[in-house]
C-alpha cells in the first residue's frame, strides 16, 4: 500500500497520469491500476480523470495532505539508509571473545585499518555472552553456534586446544600419568581438561587440583612461560610462543576438543558494506593462519 501511495501522491503532483508514469519508471496503465487499487482499497475517489489531467477530489485532497509529507519523509529516510548501508565511510561495531579478539588478532586490525582507513572500528572484547541487538552491534564472532535463530550464523572453522609448557619445565611430561602430577595452571574456561589422542582417537579427562587460576587465558600464558607449570589453551593463544621456542608442546600426540568459531550477525538487519568487508576480511586472515583450521 505504501508503493500505491507515492504512485497517488506522485500524480496529485503531476496532475497527469503520463507524468506519474515517465518519474516513476512504469507504464501509465500501470499507474492508473495502482491508484485504482487505492480507491478500492479506500473506498473512495480520489483522483477525477479528463482529458485535461488529474485533479483531487475533496477526499483526495484530504488524503493528499495528510500522506504527503509522511511518504515524503518515508523516502527521505530510506535514501538515507540506503546512502548508509552503501557507504565506505562509517563505523562497524564488532563483539568478539577477549582471548581470540586480542592477541591471535592482534595483526588483524591495524592490517583493515590500514587497507580501509574511511572506516571506523568499534570493537568490543569480552569472555561474556553479548546480544548483538543490546550492544547494536554488526557482527560478532563467537566460540560454539548459538540457539537464537534470529541469527545469520557462518562457521569460520576451528582452533585446536593444546598442551603447553615451558621447555625448561623438568621433568618434561611424557604421559598422562606424568601431567597428572606435573604442577598446572587453567583459565576459568578450561578448568577441566578433555583430551582426544590423535591416533587412536581415545579420550582422557584430567580433573586435577591447579597451583594457579586465572579468568584471563593471557596470564596462564605468563605464568607457564616464567614458571614451572604445564598449562592447556587454545593453539591460538600460544602458536607465537611456540615458534619462538618459549613454549613446547606437551604429550603433541594428545589435543583438546576443537573449538567451533562463526562469525554472525542479526538475520532481520542488512549488513552495510563496511560490516560485509570486516566479514570477508576477517575470515580471510583466519583461514591463513596456521593455529586455525577453516570449515
Amino acid at each position: 500500500m505504501l508503493d500505491d501511495l507515492k504512485i497517488f501522491i506522485t500524480a496529485a503532483q503531476t496532475k497527469s497520469l503520463t507524468a506519474t508514469a515517465e518519474k516513476l519508471g512504469m507504464t501509465i496503465a500501470t499507474v492508473s491500476r495502482r491508484i485504482a487499487n487505492l480507491e478500492n482499497t479506500l473506498g473512495s475517489v480520489l483522483l477525477h480523470r479528463s482529458t485535461k489531467g488529474l485533479t483531487l477530489t475533496t477526499t483526495g485532497a484530504s488524503y493528499y495532505r495528510e500522506c504527503a509529507e509522511f511518504i515524503e519523509a518515508l523516502d527521505q529516510r530510506i535514501s538515507d539508509l540506503d546512502s548508509t548501508l552503501n557507504s565506505l565511510e562509517g563505523e562497524v561495531k564488532i563483539l568478539a571473545p577477549t582471548n581470540l579478539g586480542a592477541g591471535p588478532l592482534d595483526e588483524f586490525w591495524p592490517l583493515f585499518a590500514i587497507k580501509y582507513p574511511q572506516i571506523s572500528l568499534r570493537i568490543e572484547l569480552s569472555n561474556d555472552f553479548q546480544s548483538l541487538q543490546d550492544t547494536q552491534a554488526d557482527l560478532a564472532l563467537r566460540s560454539g553456534q548459538s540457539s537464537n535463530q534470529s541469527l545469520i550464523q557462518r562457521k569460520v572453522g576451528e582452533i585446536q586446544g593444546i598442551l603447553v609448557a615451558s621447555p625448561s619445565l623438568s621433568p618434561f611430561p611424557e604421559t598422562i600419568e606424568q601431567l597428572e602430577q606435573t604442577q598446572s595452571v587453567a583459565g576459568q574456561l578450561f578448568n577441566e581438561w578433555h583430551l582426544i589422542h590423535d591416533a587412536s582417537g581415545a579420550e582422557q579427562t584430567i580433573d586435577k587440583p591447579h597451583r594457579h587460576t586465572c579468568n584471563d587465558m593471557r596470564i596462564s600464558v605468563n605464568l607457564v612461560k616464567h614458571g614451572h607449570e604445564v598449562t592447556f589453551l587454545p593453539e591460538s593463544l600460544v602458536y607465537d610462543e611456540i615458534q619462538a621456542g618459549q613454549l613446547k608442546r606437551v604429550l603433541p600426540e594428545w589435543r583438546g576438543r576443537s573449538r567451533e568459531i562463526y562469525v554472525v550477525w542479526p538475520y532481520r538487519r542488512s549488513l552495510s558494506v563496511r560490516a560485509t568487508l570486516v566479514r570477508d576480511e576477517l575470515m580471510a586472515f583466519l583461514h591463513s593462519q596456521a593455529w586455525f583450521k577453516p570449515s
